[in-house]
């Protein structure tokens, strides 16, 4: 069973001699993949990582084995979560147990610990537990290690691609030291390619590698260190079939077609790429957002989960800025439907283009989370009874409807009245920005607001050129029919 770094782990117990080492991995062979063969022999070989490998840093006591303490190793694939396994079980006299998530269950996970307490009780060796994959085990499955991890049978190592916080359970989590290791930079997967041209373990300097190539290598691994290394495997294959001395860019090409984008639809990629697309788009960078849409779709995420986004986007970011903005959101999102990809990435690709060129506001999510705040806190009493269902038997009995005013019978459309309970009299939920198409509204909604509250009209000073509501301009001493005030706010503008 193929393991997440860097080496092969060992078959599982029963399985027929040789296959695996004594610690329960396979030992590196001649023809053994590269990067099984370039795994470090010690933890000074090991690249990347120096904010854990300092003299007295936690990776180093778990290497080392002067502290029995259980780890967890988080980190992206590539980065050497399972290369730090290998170097523990190699550099310590504990016994040690490799088991992965994909194919063990809660009856190996007790064997192993049932094996680790008598052990313990004979006075032998302490056991170190390894755990690849260990977000595929089952709550279950993970409950059954807390009691071991607890006391000490067993020290834990686990390794996981996926964050711990929602992967691991918190017990589990609580009782270990969590270490996150970061991708390697572009100069570590560059030292380690040049270390596997020249090792007797790799290529051992029988070709070499053009800077283009090793550029071109180095770009496809996105810090992926396996990655890098099955690449310069398949490119040295290239050379040799071709009878070459020399890795160049074309040989590289050749042999590695496409670089596999780094995207799970259910872990860490999904929601941090989706985070940089929404904030690429919030941010008005068109070209970024492109790129994030372009990973997604190239990745396989459901194209429907995208044009959903964009709907939402539509109104949380741009909002009364351009609200034509929801209208091409949806139209994508039905385009999606009707059409499907791949075709439907051009739909998705001119919404993305739309909105994040659009004027922004938030205005509408900060109106309705303040209005829903207050709801929940209790505000808001009973509908006035002008504003109540009258066209049942007996509602004008109650006084529903009584004094109920109707708007279009004024000439602006727009008359004074209460419309909100009476503890949000007055109150303002919408706060306009003065961006794109909302400039104009932020004009209208003072006069909107003056009226409706019946509040006295704008001095001579404050007041401007007359302003239109509903489509009727005001002037400052101007009376509609029944309304007790008039006024103006400045000329609207943005026309």
């Amino acid at each position: 069973m193929e393991s997440d770094a860097l080496f092969t782990l060992g078959e599982p117990a029963g399985a027929p001699a040789g296959t695996g080492g004594a610690d329960g991995f396979t030992d590196a062979r001649a023809d053994s993949p590269l990067p099984v063969r370039m795994r470090p022999a010690g933890i000074d070989e090991l690249v990347g990582q120096e904010h854990l490998l300092a003299p007295g840093a936690p990776l180093r006591q778990l290497v080392e084995g002067s502290a029995p303490m259980s780890v967890i190793l988080w980190g992206p694939p590539g980065s050497g979560k399972t290369t730090i396994a290998h170097l523990v079980a190699r550099a310590t006299d504990r016994r040690f147990v490799a088991m992965s998530a994909l194919t063990a269950g809660v009856k190996d996970v007790r064997a192993v610990i049932e094996t680790a307490r008598r052990q313990r009780r004979s006075g032998g060796p302490p056991t170190v537990l390894f755990i690849d994959e260990v977000h595929r085990f089952s709550k279950t499955q993970q409950d059954s290690l807390l009691a071991a991890v607890e006391d000490r049978t067993v020290t834990l190592l686990a390794a996981t691609t996926e964050n711990p916080y929602f992967s691991v359970i918190s017990p589990l989590l609580s009782r270990c030291v969590l270490l996150t290791l970061q991708a390697l930079d572009d100069d570590d997967v560059r030292g380690l390619l040049r270390r596997a041209v020249a090792d007797e373990r790799g290529l051992g300097g029988s070709l070499v590698l053009a800077q283009e190539a090793e550029d071109h290598l180095v770009r496809l691994a996105g810090g992926d260190v396996r990655k890098a290394l099955t690449a310069l495997e398949a490119a040295a294959a290239t050379a040799t079939a071709l009878g070459a001395e020399r890795i160049d860019l074309a040989v590289a090409e050749q042999a590695v077609d496409v670089a596999a984008v780094r995207y799970d639809r259910d872990g860490d990629a999904h929601y941090d790429v989706t985070s940089a697309f929404i904030k690429s788009m919030r941010g008005s960078d068109v070209d970024a957002a492109l790129h994030w849409l372009a990973r997604m779709l190239v990745a396989g995420e459901d194209a429907r989960f995208i044009a959903r986004r964009l709907v939402i986007f539509a109104s949380e970011d741009v909002g009364m800025a351009d609200p034509t903005a929801l209208t091409v959101a949806t139209a994508a999102a039905h385009a999606v439907e009707y059409v499907g990809l791949p075709e439907a990435q051009l739909n998705l690709a001119q919404a993305v283009i739309h909105l994040a060129t659009a004027p922004k506001s938030n205005s509408a999510t900060a109106a309705i989370g303040a209005a829903v705040a207050d709801v929940r806190a209790g505000r808001g009493g009973p509908v006035p009874r002008g504003l109540r269902d009258a066209h049942y038997s007996g509602a004008r009995g109650l006084g529903h409807g009584a004094g109920y005013r109707y708007p279009h019978d004024d000439h602006r459309g727009v008359v004074t009245q209460q419309y909100a309970p009476d503890d949000l009299v007055g109150t303002d939920y919408y706060q306009p920005s003065g961006h794109g198409a909302e400039r104009a509204v932020a004009t209208r909604l003072p006069l909107l607001r003056r009226i409706v509250r019946g509040l006295p009209a704008p001095t001579t000073r404050e007041a401007g050129a007359p302003a239109a509501v509903n489509g009727a301009r005001v002037g400052g001493g101007e009376q509609a029919s029944g309304a007790s005030e008039g006024g103006s706010d400045a000329a609207e503008g943005g026309q």
